[in-house]
């Protein structure tokens, strides 16, 4: 199967139709379908029957998919290398990061690593940790930094900090006249928390219960920075991350969670690949930063 073939396959899977595959790749229909047709010329067998106008894979197709969408993804890390090469940009820093260390560590780290090597293009993207995982594996980004430290088989994970969690309220709240939070002074209201499968949640969830309160959000989120028009617009208080510069933030103020909860900072690398100089560097930048972070984090504990 040809390249061409592999991501008309791929996107027929994902899409169902030829219509909505060929709008995704910018090609006619016609074009898509003779492509298909040309690659089941080749392998010798169907891929899809057509059903009331609908694409329906055939077994063989099912069991081709995996395999070819992994490399699908690999030829799109090699489009996307091959184009920053043809730019001049060879030396090039490629990281993701969850929102809360996304918007404080890696802009931190940016600031020390650009005064050194400006020359580096740095491209920093914001994404959930499992897709981190993923470009991590296709080779879209060398580093990741995540709020979570549980392991993966093929993943290193370099445990760099804690983030304490804290209660946030709208301004006024009855709560803000507290120096600190505990789940007591919760009882009675709306709480605006992680979902339950995620980390921080498991962690609330034990702290909660060792308080004999149970941990059930009314609003349940992905990522810190969503609670926040939720709170402003007083649909309850949120048990999230400290790491957000939450004071910078109008109508909502921070206070320390009782009893004392951290979730961890990590640093996320293949474990099959060797880290370029210029990304060793920016790990090294990073992990100063959670040094500092933590340091400052242990004084005020």
């Amino acid at each position: 199967m040809r390249a061409r073939q592999l991501e008309v396959f791929c996107m027929l899977m994902r899409c169902g139709t030829v219509t909505s595959a060929a709008a995704m790749l910018n090609i006619s229909q016609p074009a898509l379908s003779q492509i298909l047709l040309h690659a089941e010329d080749q392998l010798g067998f169907k891929l899809f029957n057509r059903v009331r106008g609908r694409l329906i894979p055939t077994q063989e197709a099912e069991e081709l998919y995996p395999e070819a969408e992994r490399i699908f993804s690999e030829l799109g890390a090699l489009r996307r290398r091959t184009v920053d090469m043809r730019h001049g940009r060879t030396g090039l820093v490629r990281i993701a990061a969850s929102a809360p260390p996304g918007m404080t560590i890696v802009p931190k780290a940016l600031v020390a690593f650009r005064e050194a090597h400006s020359d580096v293009v740095v491209r920093s993207l914001i994404a959930p940790m499992l897709n981190i995982i993923d470009m991590l594996r296709n080779g879209d980004v060398s580093l990741g930094v995540v709020m979570n430290n549980l392991p993966h088989h093929d993943i290193d994970v370099e445990t760099v900090g804690h983030a304490e969690l804290v209660c946030l309220m709208p301004e006024g709240h009855r709560l803000t006249a507290l120096k600190s939070v505990g789940f007591a002074d919760l009882v009675d209201e709306p709480m605006i928390s992680y979902r339950a499968d995620t980390l921080p949640a498991r962690l609330l969830a034990g702290a909660a219960e060792a308080e004999n309160f149970q941990y059930a959000p009314a609003i349940e989120i992905d990522i810190s920075i969503t609670a926040m028009p939720f709170v402003h617009d007083g649909l309850g208080v949120a048990l999230v991350d400290g790491l957000l510069p939450w004071q910078q933030f109008p109508g909502v103020v921070s206070r320390p969670l009782r009893p004392y909860t951290t979730v961890p900072i990590a640093i996320l690398t293949r474990s099959d690949t060797q880290l370029s100089g210029s990304h060793q560097i920016m790990r090294d930048c990073i992990r100063e930063v959670c040094a500092t972070l933590e340091r400052g984090r242990r004084e005020r504990s």
